[in-house]
């Protein structure tokens, strides 16, 4: 396996751990309707940089870092949207 190929199965490992970590969040905020816990401020905070990672990764054509941080925006999204929706 030579470093690039190793480097893209770091990469999706890390995105795969980092983006399934947000999926009980998700569930419970989904279940429960309830945000009142969870920092608006933080996730608009947290949702903007996702962005920019995935316009990075676009940027430099590196499918680990665009697949992961789609997921993850997708996810984050989602709790955003539970709490403006439900606060």
């Amino acid at each position: 396996m030579s470093s690039v190929e190793l480097t893209d199965v770091l990469g999706m490992l890390a995105g795969t751990f980092t983006t399934a970590a947000f999926i009980p969040q998700v569930i419970k905020t989904w279940k429960t309707k309830s945000t009142r816990d969870i920092s608006l401020v933080m996730f608009l905070i947290f949702c903007t940089g996702l962005l920019l990672w995935l316009a990075y990764g676009i940027i430099l054509g590196s499918w680990p870092i665009i697949i992961a941080n789609a997921a993850v925006f997708v996810l984050a999204a989602t709790i955003l949207v539970f709490k403006i929706r439900y606060p």
